[in-house]
């Protein structure tokens, strides 16, 4: 990317009331993100949803001389990043509206392998907690997942622990810049995570981990996963939130069930009450329902010649030829088909051979 276009998204993505959606729908609408910024004011007003905070925003100054001082940074230290619109950006993040539209990056990481699990849960695990997360990746590792979490205490570091411990990749979201460190405990396993794996965030390098960022950084959490995994909450927390974040992506989530008086476990026991996750007690839960049983291979769809198709079926059909693997919720935005009738279509389409289904809800022709 040429600097003056890393420029313009670097100064997008750190414009205060501009979001990623509002930044997305900019760059679309000016061509690219350094020529949003030649835009005259009365143009900027006809975009539809931008209001005048973010307009008055964008004309200010400050935000180009702290894009400059990033982009000296990015240089300097040969740091990678992922543009929203390349090819080397997480594909499951892709599909996520309001993913953020530059990720910075820090050792191995390698997305090739999408068995990608999110890890998540309290900062105060039980001991019953960490067995269960450990024995799980443990029970895992002949997947070769990628287990993502978030660096913080308690069920995050266990995570990356026991990922470490198996020689499975493991990814840190960090709620900050790549040059914080928090909890500055953890920085004892920064050499290791980044052998394999490594670190993504949003943030500019020197940004500090404010309460608002952690929350901030979940969907990056639940938005790279085909899956969320809940291990302890208690009744609110920010692992919940993720995994209703990981719903309203329509991917799965499993929650770890629990005694119902134990406070680290209300939290997954209502996940599951309320139907918001899969209850999991092993890994074989999460290897049936993501379809990931290498050990018997799938019995081959026999593609037929020639399918009488329906107008609905002809357009999801069609969807999926132009589109490749789609998610379910994708496709039906597509064919403006409501998702309780395009599941039932779906189903037709695989009886007849047509399309196969995939891990995470993902479809795509046979």
């Amino acid at each position: 990317m040429e600097d003056e276009e890393i420029l313009g998204v670097l100064r997008l993505q750190n414009t205060a009331f501009v979001g990623d959606i509002l930044a997305k729908k900019l760059i679309a609408t000016a061509g690219s993100a350094a020529q949003i910024f030649t835009e005259k004011k009365h143009t900027l007003q006809k975009i539809h949803g931008i209001g005048r905070s973010a307009i008055q925003h964008l004309l200010d100054k400050s935000y180009l001389r702290n894009a400059q001082k990033e982009l000296e940074y990015i240089q300097k230290n040969q740091i990678r990043y992922s543009y929203f619109l390349h090819q080397d950006y997480p594909k499951n993040l892709q599909h996520c509206v309001d993913a953020p539209i530059l990720l910075f990056q820090d050792g191995n990481i390698d997305l090739s392998n999408q068995k990608i699990l999110s890890v998540v849960g309290t900062r105060k695990m039980t001991s019953y907690g960490r067995e269960f997360c450990q024995q799980l990746i443990e029970d895992l590792t002949p997947y070769d997942p990628i287990i993502v979490s978030g660096f913080a205490y308690g069920v995050d570091i266990c995570a990356h622990k026991a990922a470490m411990k198996n020689n499975l990749q493991t990814i840190a979201v960090l709620a900050h810049g790549l040059e914080q460190v928090y909890p500055k405990v953890h920085k004892q396993y920064i050499h290791q995570i980044n052998k394999n794996g490594g670190f993504f965030t949003e943030f500019f390098h020197n940004e500090m981990p404010l309460r608002e960022n952690f929350l901030k950084r979940n969907r990056i959490v639940a938005g790279l996963s085909l899956a969320t995994i809940v291990v302890e909450s208690a009744q609110k927390g920010g692992a919940l939130v993720t995994a209703d974040i990981a719903n309203s992506y329509d991917r799965e989530v499993f929650a770890v069930p629990g005694k119902t008086l134990d406070l680290m476990s209300t939290g997954c026991n209502k996940l599951i009450q309320y139907h918001k996750a899969h209850l999991i007690q092993s890994a074989e839960d999460i290897v049936r329902i993501l379809n990931w049983d290498i050990a018997t291979p799938a019995k081959p769809i026999q593609k037929q010649l020639f399918v009488e198709l329906t107008n609905d079926e002809a357009k999801v059909q069609k969807c999926l030829s132009e589109k490749g693997p789609f998610l379910m919720d994708l496709i039906a935005k597509e064919v403006e088909i409501p998702i309780y009738q395009l599941a039932t279509i779906l189903l037709q389409l695989e009886l007849k051979g047509v399309i196969r289904s995939l891990p995470g809800k993902l479809f795509e022709l046979v």
